[in-house]
């Protein structure tokens, strides 16, 4: 059974979730959604610039699990930020996903127009159309940026995160303000150095887990939120079996030592929004 989160608007969201980032909507996504339901999992992650959104919700109203045993995250992209262009977007994620509301709906990059956007998603929150809101890659620069803008305070950011990168300053911010924290990436994108950390090696053979194991039961019991990805089904079913065994407390300090407080990507760099907005067009094929 997995565990679930209590967020700061009293909806709660599964300890860990199945992520579909460069999932092809060639079927492929489709496939994987099934899969990854049909071993368990009740947390499906995708965004308008995955371009899979309606393969995700073809494989949800297939799967016949009834739809309020499904959380769902999507994420709305720089295009169609400002109010009006993403009260647009909002509408286009429902449709897609064949959806009557969706369960956590993100800022998915952080620049321009967000206060604009966030209003109106405020106001699609009101209406029923997204149970939660929140944000994604915002950085304590970028946080404070914006926080003045927020009447509702996002229930989640979803960042950059694993061992190497945890993420303190950050949560220093956002833990007063039950904020919750989300990882893409939090087996380090396969770091191959991560996984051969002594500690994690050594971890894994007290308790007989693997080292992805040994990784996301140490980023779960800080109360951060996983999205590991794999289209493989043994892999999607390791990935959820972590929570049968509990790191002490003097584990989860030498783990917390592995920090360097810096991920692969800094979305503070100069160019970041430029290099985001050029990279592709959500509406090339609307």
């Amino acid at each position: 059974m997995v565990e679930r989160i209590k967020l700061n608007d009293g909806n709660e969201i599964p300890a860990i979730g199945f992520g579909v980032f460069l999932i092809p909507a060639d079927g492929s996504t489709y496939k994987a959604v099934m899969n990854a339901l049909k071993v368990g999992y009740r947390h499906i992650d995708t965004a308008v610039a995955y371009f899979n959104e309606a393969e995700v919700g073809r494989a949800i109203k297939d799967s016949g699990i009834p739809r309020d045993e499904i959380f769902v995250t999507s994420k709305l992209w720089l295009q169609d930020y400002g109010y009006e262009p993403a009260k647009k977007g909002i509408a286009t994620s429902l449709k897609k996903l064949g959806l009557d509301y969706i369960d956590l709906y993100l800022i998915h990059q952080p620049y321009g127009d967000v206060p604009g956007a966030w209003k109106a998603m405020e106001e699609a929150q009101k209406a029923g159309q997204l149970k939660s809101i929140g944000i994604s890659n915002a950085t304590p620069k970028i946080w404070n940026q914006f926080e003045d803008s927020f009447n509702v305070i996002p229930a989640v950011n979803q960042v950059e995160y694993n061992p190497y990168s945890q993420q303190k300053e950050l949560r220093k911010i956002l833990d007063p303000l039950d904020v919750k924290l989300e990882a893409w990436g939090p087996l380090g994108q396969g770091n191959a150095d991560l996984f051969a950390e002594p500690i994690i090696k050594q971890l894994s053979e007290k308790y007989h887990k693997d080292a992805g194991q040994i990784i996301l039961r140490f980023e779960n019991q800080e109360g951060v939120i996983v999205l590991p990805k794999s289209t493989h089904e043994s892999r999607m079913i390791s990935n959820k079996d972590i929570f049968d065994f509990e790191l002490t407390e003097d584990e989860m300090e030498q783990m917390r030592s592995l920090d360097k407080g810096h991920g692969s990507h800094n979305p503070d760099d100069p160019g970041v929004e430029q290099m985001l907005l050029s990279a592709f067009d959500v509406h090339a094929n609307d």
